[in-house]
């Protein structure tokens, strides 16, 4: 299947897979809501970042290249705003989700910490005198080993599965980031 996906990409003479996006002019690789604004407080194209994120995602560890082809010439200035954006914006989405993850594996320990403590009072309150003379004292006893049992098994999920989406985000947004970055103009087909 990975060599059916791989095939569908055109390929550079150093075998490096061409990740190609189209557009008419340099302006067309961000969102229309800020045409006024300045090239470095221009957010990226929503769809342009859906694509790269894909189309990376989907080829793997495979090296690759970025390469836009443009209809209109652009200024040399222009063309380093669009690397310098594209570097910014993955560098951002690579710390934002770093954060997010710091912040679940943070959530984590807090359940950890909480079902170790509702687990000792548990233990405590089952082997007391309480739980055999007093049926409300047993049903509490139950309670908090199920309140325990759930912390535990919540902390211990996010330790062994959730964590991994956000690490393949964050290694995604780390590969278009240090993406190599081309440009190809059809007037007359010049590599920059």
């Amino acid at each position: 299947m990975k060599k059916e996906i791989l095939e569908r990409y055109e390929h550079t003479e150093d075998g490096e897979i061409i990740v190609g996006v189209s557009a008419q002019k340099v302006e067309d690789l961000y969102n229309d809501f800020d045409k006024r604004s300045h090239f470095l407080k221009k957010d990226l194209n929503e769809d342009l970042v859906d694509y790269l994120a894909d189309s990376v995602s989907e080829i793997g560890d495979e090296k690759f290249v970025i390469q836009f082809n443009l209809e209109t010439h652009a200024h040399n200035e222009d063309l380093s705003r669009v690397k310098n954006s594209i570097q910014n914006f993955f560098l951002y989405m690579q710390k934002l989700e770093t954060k997010k993850m710091q912040g679940m594996i943070r959530t984590s320990l807090i359940l950890l910490f909480i079902g170790l403590i509702v687990a000792t009072l548990s233990i405590l309150i089952n082997k007391s005198e309480l739980v055999s003379n007093s049926v409300t004292w047993a049903v509490i006893a139950e309670g908090l080993t199920v309140a325990a049992w759930v912390s535990l098994w919540e902390a211990l999920a996010t330790f062994l599965i959730k964590w991994m989406p956000y690490k393949r985000k964050i290694s995604l947004y780390n590969k278009i980031q240090n993406a190599k970055i081309e440009f190809l103009f059809f007037q007359n087909h010049t590599l920059v």
